[in-house]
Order: structure tokens, then C-alpha cells, then sequence
């Protein structure tokens, strides 16, 4: 389930932080909160899954889409003239819950931002979208990184592999699939999963918990995909994101129309 969520700025102030994909992870986090404190916090702190060892927060969210703003790089703030923007964020829920969900973002006024720097925004619209037509072959155009990490043995910290190398494509496929044999209960997967990429990868990365002394920088990659899975597999990576830290904003894309008339 996608929701096209439409922000009004309330307030004149304009400058953003440049990572803001946390901040908006902690907004939704806290509308959940507000409205079913056990869901949100079985969110947060478990997600959803039926292996106590592989869990997973089924949802995502889109990156800010707010024209051209002016970009302040010595500062990291983006400073946006526009009134109005536009936010898109996915769960990977049943049907019956839609409209609940739908409910919870109505009307919501919020700050979005650090101590410094931020914007004050009220929710004027929520629209839920229509899924796209589903195959067992789609393509795909990343909007925010596809993260796959590595912890080597012996490293303290994990290496954030980009496409060219070896364990990329394995690990990749690997997670999806436990992705989504740990949320189904009757989830099988009787068919190879492939995975192919489609032209050149950029590397892209954000700070998660900008801040705090918790701050880390992840990094991924941005590129076209062709994905061969099952269609309840294609499914769930179009509602729930295709890469670790989904619920932190990596992994959100969209179908390549232009790749699928081809």
C-alpha cells in the first residue's frame, strides 16, 4: 500500500537538513504512536516476522519531493521555496488495514527538522495509490540507495558493498528472499530468484541519527534493476522496499515503464 501524502508549509521557515530521511523515519514512527502505541511500538522494536532471529519493519518512504530547491553545501540545508510538497510512504500491510493507516496521517501538523534548522508542515491531503500491473519479470528505477552490508570477520564496522562486487548481487538476493519467507507464513519460493542490473550505479549514502552519538553515515547505491521472483515477492519489495534499513528510507523505487514496453 503506497500513500501520496501532500505537505503544506505552515510556517515561513525554509531550511532543511540535508539528511532528512531520519527525521521523517521519527515523524512516522511517532503518528504511529500517537495512534496505537502497541502497533508502533512492536514496529519499532521488533517489526514483522515469524523468526526470532530475522525481523523486519515492513515499510518505506519516498525522498521529499520539493521542486528545485537551493542548495546550501558548506551548511548541508537545503533551502525550499516551495509551499507545497509531496511525500510518498509504503507499508506492506493487508488490504483492511488501508484505510486505518490512511486515517492516522490525515490533518497531522508537525516540525520537521533538527534544533537548528527545520520546517513546520500539516498534512492537507492523503492519497492512497494504485499498484502497478505485476509480473514475475519487472524492471525498476531506484530513488533512494539500495544498502547491502558486509561484515567482514574481525572488522568492527560493516562495509557497504557497491554492484561490481562479488557478494553484491548473493547478498542482495539473499535478503529479499529472507525478507520474505520470514513475514508469510505460507511464503515459498519455488523459482530462482535473478537479479540483474540494468546501466551504470551511482553511490549514495545519508546520516542515520544525525546528531546524536549514535550518528552513522550509510551508504548505497542507485541504479535500474531487472527482478525475475515470484509476483507476492514483487509485491512486497514495491510496499516494503528492496534494501536493508527500508524503514529508514533506502530502497524505495519505482517501475521502469520505459524498460518494460522495451
Amino acid at each position: 500500500m503506497r500513500l501520496k501524502i501532500t505537505l503544506n508549509r505552515t510556517s515561513r521557515q525554509r531550511m532543511l537538513p540535508m539528511d532528512y530521511q531520519y527525521l521523517i523515519s521519527a515523524w512516522i514512527y511517532k503518528v504511529l504512536k500517537q495512534a496505537d502505541k502497541d502497533f508502533a511500538s512492536f514496529l519499532h522494536e521488533k517489526g514483522y516476522g515469524l523468526s526470532d532471529t530475522k525481523l523486519y519493519k515492513l515499510f518505506c518512504f519516498s525522498r521529499l519531493d520539493f521542486g528545485k530547491p537551493k542548495m546550501w553545501k558548506e551548511r548541508k540545508l537545503f533551502e525550499i521555496k516551495e509551499q507545497e510538497i509531496t511525500l510518498q510512504i509504503s507499508f506492506d500491510v493487508s488490504e483492511a488495514a488501508t484505510h486505518f493507516i490512511k486515517g492516522l496521517f490525515m490533518s497531522q501538523e508537525f516540525y520537521l527538522g533538527d534544533r537548528f534548522n527545520g520546517i513546520d508542515f500539516k498534512v492537507t491531503s492523503v492519497e492512497a495509490l494504485a499498484e502497478p500491473e505485476f509480473s514475475e519479470t519487472m524492471h525498476y528505477r531506484l530513488q533512494t540507495p539500495w544498502v547491502v552490508s558486509y561484515k567482514p570477520e574481525g572488522r568492527k564496522y560493516a562495509q557497504y558493498l557497491k554492484p561490481n562486487e562479488p557478494m553484491f548481487n548473493t547478498l542482495s538476493v539473499k535478503h529479499l528472499k529472507e525478507k520474505f519467507l520470514n513475514t508469510r507464513k505460507d511464503g515459498t519460493i519455488e523459482t530462482p530468484i535473478v537479479l540483474k542490473l540494468c546501466g551504470p550505479s551511482k553511490r549514495s549514502g545519508f546520516l542515520v541519527k544525525s546528531g546524536t552519538n549514535k550518528e552513522t553515515r550509510v551508504v548505497g547505491n542507485i541504479f535500474d534493476f531487472e527482478l525475475q521472483a515470484p509476483i507476492e515477492l514483487q509485491k512486497m519489495l514495491w510496499n516494503a522496499g528492496v534494501s536493508e534499513k527500508s524503514s529508514s528510507g533506502f530502497g524505495w523505487c519505482e517501475v521502469n515503464n520505459k524498460q518494460m514496453d522495451n
